[in-house]
Parts: structure tokens; sequence; C-alpha cells
């Protein structure tokens, strides 16, 4: 009887010990749909991911909503800078960094600025507002530094690790369900707006 109790015993702690499976902290900023990435974004480190009209865009981390853009103004006659994105999200991650999102179709009516957000919940849904007019629908996905409100050139991707690099190993790994937190340069000043 006492043998029976300790291989009891013994049996329950060794099934009970096993490493906790923790939830990812990061999660691929597409849910639900089949999409298609390259490593380069045309002018500045960013990346187009490119899935269905209306597949869901959700936090890829816990954070707290930093900007959201619920109107579309941008013109093709104007092509303002900071009206190229659309309808676009950024959240100021737990990481510290910011992630952004644009040329959505729609946008939760729950995420304002402030709103905290879990890693993988529904924020909006891919679209081809802003500059994205008449393009096949894609998420323009960013990861930046902190800025103060309306400094979109740095709010749409700036360069990871050296400078240079697209979030694009990232989505990589996130996708494939590791986590791997961005590497990014912070200078010392804000660059200046770009002319285009």
């Amino acid at each position: 009887m006492k043998l029976g109790i300790k291989l009891l015993v013994a049996s329950f702690l060794i099934l009970n010990t096993s490493p906790a499976q923790a939830a990812p902290i990061y999660n691929f900023p597409i849910s639900g749909c089949a999409v298609t990435y390259g490593k380069y974004h045309h002018d500045y480190p960013a990346t187009d991911i490119f899935a269905n009209k209306g597949c869901a865009f959700v936090a890829p981390i816990t954070g707290v909503i930093d900007e959201v853009n619920t109107v579309d103004r941008w013109r093709g006659r104007t092509n303002l800078g900071a009206d190229r994105g659309g309808l676009s999200i950024s959240l100021i991650g737990e990481d510290g960094l910011r992630y952004y999102g644009s040329h959505l179709s729609k946008i939760e009516p729950n995420i304002t600025a402030g709103y905290k957000v879990t890693s993988g919940e529904k924020l909006g849904e891919v679209g081809a507002t802003g500059s994205a007019k008449g393009t096949k629908p894609h998420l323009h996905f960013g990861i930046s530094y902190p800025t103060e409100k309306g400094i979109w050139w740095i709010r749409r991707g700036v360069g990871l690790e050296n400078g240079k690099t697209s979030p694009w190993k990232y989505l990589k790994a996130w996708q494939a369900g590791k986590d791997l937190k961005p590497r990014l340069i912070i200078p010392a000043t804000t660059p200046p707006e770009p002319k285009k």
C-alpha cells in the first residue's frame, strides 16, 4: 500500500512539474488569413503584408493604443506624408516600442487612444486606404520608437538593429510562434520631416 501511494505521489509530481507554457509575448499582426510579404519596403524600413480585405489586424504585443486615424484624408494631388496611411493605428507595446499598422478598411469601435490591448486582440481589418488606394489590400507594418504625436515619418517605421533593417525577420519569427524582441537603434535627436 505504501509503495502504491509513493508511486502515485511520484507520478503526480512528475506530471505536474513540467515547464509552464506561457502565452506568446508577440503575435503575427494578421490572424486567420493567408499572407505574403517581402524582406524590403520601397524607400524606408517597414513591411507591406498582403492579405485579403477584411482580414484581422491584431495587436502584435500587449500595450496601449497611442494614435488612431479613423478618417482617410489622403489625396493623390497633395500626397501628404501624414495622410498616406489612411485608416491607421499605432500602439506602444509593453516592450517600450511602437507598432504601426495602416491602410486599414475598418478600425474596431473600442480602439481609441489610451485603450489597453492584449497581444492578439483584434484592432481592425486589412484594406487599401490612404496611398494604397488602387493597390492590392495590405497592412503596412512598421516598428519605431515612441515620439510626440504626429511625427508620422518615425511612426511609419524606422530601421531596426543597424538602422536599416526591416521588420521582416521579426515577422517571420512571430509567424512561426517564436518570441523575438525587436532591437532598435534610437537616435539622440528626432530626424527632421522628410520632403517626400
